[in-house]
């Protein structure tokens, strides 16, 4: 007969101080930034810098911490350095993260409601729904993150179109068109600022409910690469 073995007295004590380990690798908004921005695309140092506004020195050491707590691997190509999330399941724990801000933080609410929900009312559109209109080319989708997060990968069919270039994607659509716009989930604030310029354009538009990496674990298709014909 097998005996019951007794766990160490410090057992807990010890997984206790593991998981803090990933509190503590979550506790400086710099680090959150650069891991909202690999859960969208594999990175370089100066790309990641650039995108999240840190010098090259303070992301290479917010980086080095994200290795240690083992979010983040690397590979070498030549003398730069990429970087990705170490799997899904990161971005998983950085999704449930934000819900759990929003429900217990009165200010994460208050932001969320001002700045990202959908403006007038809209309701977002289902992704079920998104489909079903694409596959009858009822709308336009955008998808208004940069390039390189698009290249990266993209909902198939979907136009290349960053924020900063939206006056140029709506020229020469079709009056009646009405154009969907999706960005990096649903605490993102480029659809919903998207939608709020088609609109003062006078162009029917929507955002997706979620964002590309929701798509992505849904087990939706994916494109990557080229940039879908306009």
């Amino acid at each position: 007969m097998a005996q019951i073995r007794k766990a160490p007295i410090d057992l807990e004590r010890s997984l206790h101080e593991q998981y803090a380990r990933l509190g503590r690798a979550m506790a400086n908004p710099g680090r959150v930034a650069l891991l909202e921005s690999l859960c969208q695309a594999e990175r370089t140092v100066e790309d990641l810098a650039s995108a999240v506004g840190m010098s090259f020195k303070n992301t290479s050491a917010q980086l080095r911490e994200l290795r240690l707590a083992g979010l983040v691997e690397a590979r070498r190509d030549g003398t730069r350095v990429h970087y990705r999330v170490a799997d899904e399941s990161v971005c998983a724990f950085l999704a449930d993260l934000r819900q759990l801000a929003r429900r217990r933080l009165a200010e994460v609410d208050r932001l969320v409601r001002d700045w990202i929900e959908p403006p007038g009312g809209l309701e977002p559109m289902r992704r079920a729904e998104l489909l079903e209109r694409m596959a009858r080319d009822e709308v336009v989708v955008f998808d208004v993150r940069p390039r390189e997060e698009y290249r990266a990968g993209h909902i198939p069919g979907a136009r290349c179109v960053p924020l900063e270039e939206l006056d140029a994607g709506l020229a020469g659509l079709p009056a009646e068109v009405e154009v969907v716009a999706y960005c990096r989930g649903p605490f993102c604030v480029l659809a919903p600022e998207a939608v709020r310029v088609c609109r003062a354009r006078g162009v029917r538009a929507r955002q997706l409910e979620e964002g590309f990496p929701e798509w992505r674990w849904a087990g939706l298709p994916v494109a990557i690469g080229a940039e879908a014909a306009a």
